[in-house]
């Protein structure tokens, strides 16, 4: 794989905006290791290797979460994840694939067991984030280590 091009060189003011929105988003979290986890399995959706790498180490630098990661992918499989982490697992699922089936009004009542109404804008707002992140990282050729 190689880079096309440091769309950071060609459009700051693109990575401007990105970030600022990234800033802003990622404030509204108190749980950061629900926002890593969230834009980890995001990113393993949408193939994103520069993504996946740089959020897997930011979550390992929050504790010990190295079966989180490595279970990530299988998580309807394994009891390691709480029933909101669940519930934010699947919604970023539907949004990320949004084409498919849209939020299903059960799985959009099971995250309001655990989420407010602002909470919800908060995660379906990150999630497009890291797909907008995600997107612009692959149509460039990024890759882990590259930038």
């Amino acid at each position: 794989m190689s880079l096309r091009f440091n769309y950071r060189v060609v459009s700051p003011s693109t990575f401007k905006a990105m970030m600022e929105m990234e800033k802003y988003i990622s404030g509204r979290f108190s749980d950061k290791v629900l926002y890593e986890l969230l834009k980890i399995r995001v990113s393993q959706i949408n193939g994103c290797s520069y993504c996946l790498d740089m959020h897997a180490k930011d979550l390992l630098k929050l504790g010990d979460y190295a079966d989180h990661i490595l279970q990530l992918a299988l998580w309807r499989e394994v009891p390691l994840f709480t029933e909101k982490e669940r519930a934010m697992l699947e919604l970023a699922e539907a949004v990320t694939r949004i084409s498919e089936q849209g939020v299903p009004t059960d799985l959009y009542n099971r995250v309001r067991e655990h989420f407010t109404e602002e909470e919800y804008v908060d995660l379906i707002t990150a999630i497009n984030v890291i797909n907008n992140w995600n997107r612009i990282a692959i149509a460039t050729g990024m890759y882990p280590g590259i930038l």
